[in-house]
């Protein structure tokens, strides 16, 4: 990666540019990545932003805040747009086109990375080595069919360790009663149980009528035996699977699996994306997004933005993606589909037939949803214009506090200590202008102390780089919190500045310079709002501290494991991300890891368990 490029440097650095392909970040002069684009050329390509032409009007106020660029060289196309979509998804750039998940559909996810696997439901899809099917939208669906399966095939369900090559001694109360087949004593070797766990796989693949079949068979045949009560509980679960199965529309005669995909726009130029989810020929799942940033660009870029961030975290890969509009450089989007799958899957933009009518069925599910967020957004709009109009009306302010700014600490006594800004516009939470401190010059418990800190950096900063004021400061807590804070805005010039402080046991809303505080009824929506605002900040707060907690006492705990030094510390941290994820790991997946043999995977995995400090 190249350096740090001073802002009189940019027109030399130019000229340093490779002809090579890669990825550039655009930066603004707080160091802030704004942009992140690919590039067959970067030299051809950032060149460009900087030469006057035909710039949209959002490239060219994205151009007016560039100060600074980064760039890193791949070795192919397709590396670059791997690049691209894993930096859009760390840093959220504000001038990309953003995927806006605020959604969690759960999946369900079978550990086929276990000896012996489980069916567990999940909204986290990680690149563990388990199968993760879904996303359902109907939750009871979900628990339906993970129940189902349980009773049909007795798959384990308890979170033990468990190794084919050493059963244990007894087994838990589920075997006893017929709801386990007893993996943990051996009363069920390896290969047989990964033969049901194959079955359900096969169901959730969307291949129901196989199973269905097969389901039948043993019913039958238990009847032949007459093992009635056994055949009838064949019977229960094959009427269940059926029942599933008719809730999952047939789209197609043909065993396919495709991805149909649509975009919507409105009259304000808002995109909504629809996805049609189709395994096997029948219409397992549907999900929408919302694209942020969209509103100056056009539809290939916006479908072709969708399709590089949704894929780089998708669970499963299709054999066909039927599209509603054109997108840019499809080839490269196919090649990193092919390596992703380890196959070609076809991207087809329909214009008649079958396919086209799947299209169309996407195009007016993503039209309503469109109208859908529309009148949510408008409702919410309004009842946070509402609420911002209120609170000036209570707090005696001069102009309506459009941009309010809260502050959180959170330590436990002391230690870690941290603090939280963040910035509500318009009523609503702007995340990407968070903030958070680390507390660098107080020692031991002192809020207020620590208060002054932030308050003095957060003020003093945007007062040398001229950047606009908040209308209204809130520091989470009563008097002493509020004086402290106070104190700092006087000594920066700023007393003018409105302030106010929120005590949490009564909601009491104290003013610089009055001994009594300003009551606003419970019941309103300016008082809402100042909640709000406080408890983000509390939870951003507390959540960055348990974080640098949870990192120190990672570390202090990893580094008393024997055999486990720096860089088998490292590799596990990378790989699973927390103390607490390692705690989970059995010990297969902890031999997964770069660098741990099977010796130091047992070392580590019993020292975790056997060890109870929190972390």
């Amino acid at each position: 990666m190249s350096g740090v490029i001073a802002v009189e440097d940019i027109k030399e650095q130019l000229k340093l540019l490779p002809d090579k392909p890669g990825v550039y970040l655009m930066k603004d002069e707080m160091g802030e990545i704004i942009y992140v684009g690919k590039a067959k050329s970067l030299r051809k390509r950032v060149r460009s932003y900087f030469r006057r032409g035909n710039h949209t009007y959002k490239t060219r106020i994205m151009i007016d805040h560039i100060t600074d660029f980064d760039y890193i060289i791949t070795d192919t196309e397709v590396e670059a747009y791997i690049l691209e979509a894993n930096l859009i998804k760390k840093y959220h750039p504000r001038f990309n086109i953003r995927l806006k998940d605020d959604k969690t559909y759960p999946f369900i996810k079978v550990t086929v990375n276990e000896d012996f696997p489980r069916i567990l439901k999940t909204r986290i899809v990680k690149n563990d080595g388990a199968r993760y099917y879904g996303p359902f939208v109907n939750v009871d669906a979900l628990y339906k069919t993970i129940d189902i399966l349980k009773d049909l095939f007795a798959l384990r369900t308890c979170k033990k360790d468990l190794r084919a090559d050493k059963p244990e001694e007894r087994p838990c109360l589920n075997y006893h009663i017929g709801k386990c087949l007893g993996p943990c004593i051996g009363a069920i070797d390896k290969d047989s149980y990964r033969q049901l766990v194959d079955q359900v796989c096969l169901f959730l693949s969307g291949h129901q009528d196989e199973l269905i079949s097969r389901v039948e068979e043993k019913m039958h045949q238990a009847a032949r035996e007459k093992n009635f009560e056994k055949a009838a509980r064949f019977r229960d679960s094959m009427q269940a699977l059926k029942k599933i199965s008719e809730q999952q529309k047939v789209m197609s005669e043909k065993n396919i699996d495709q991805d149909v995909i649509a975009l919507a726009r409105d009259e304000e130029e808002r995109a909504c994306v629809q996805i049609l989810i189709i395994r096997n020929g029948r219409l397992i799942g549907q999900e929408y997004y919302m694209m942020e940033g969209s509103e100056e660009e056009c539809n290939p870029e916006i479908m072709g933005s969708f399709l590089q961030q949704y894929y780089e975290q998708a669970p499963q890969y299709p054999d066909e993606i039927l599209l509603s509009t054109e997108i840019e450089e499809p080839e490269l989007l196919a090649g990193w589909l092919k390596e992703k799958k380890g196959r070609r899957v076809r991207i087809h933009l329909p214009e008649r037939g079958e396919k086209k009518r799947l299209v169309e069925m996407a195009e007016r599910n993503a039209t309503g949803n469109l109208k859908k967020e529309s009148v949510k957004r408008k409702y919410q709009e309004s009842r946070t214009v509402k609420a911002v109009s209120q609170l000036a009306e209570y707090l005696g302010l001069a102009r309506r506090p459009s941009h309010i700014e809260g502050f959180d600490i959170s330590n436990i006594q002391g230690t870690d200590p941290v603090a939280s800004l963040v910035v509500f516009k318009e009523g609503l939470p702007a995340k990407q202008e968070y903030r958070r401190f680390k507390i660098r010059t107080v020692k031991g418990p002192n809020d207020f102390a620590m208060m002054q800190e932030v308050v003095e950096r957060r003020y003093s900063r945007l007062l040398r780089e001229g950047q606009k004021l908040p209308d209204l400061i809130l520091i989470d807590g009563g008097k002493g919190q509020l004086n402290a804070a106070y104190e700092v805005l006087c000594k920066l010039g700023l007393s003018e500045l409105a302030i106010i402080g929120l005590a949490k046991r009564e909601e009491e809303v104290f003013l610089p310079g009055k001994s009594e505080p300003v009551i606003i009824p419970r019941n309103s929506s300016a008082l809402h709002l100042l909640q709000r605002v406080r408890d983000e900040a509390h939870r951003f707060a507390v959540s960055y501290h348990r974080k640098l907690r949870s990192r120190r006492l990672t570390h202090t705990m990893l580094d008393d494991i024997p055999g486990v030094g720096p860089k088998r510390r490292q590799a596990l941290l990378q790989h699973f991300g927390s103390l607490g994820e390692i705690k989970k790991a059995n010990i297969s997946q902890l031999k997964e890891v770069e660098g741990i043999s099977s010796r130091t995977a047992r070392v580590i995995y019993d020292y975790l368990q056997e060890n109870t400090r929190p972390f």
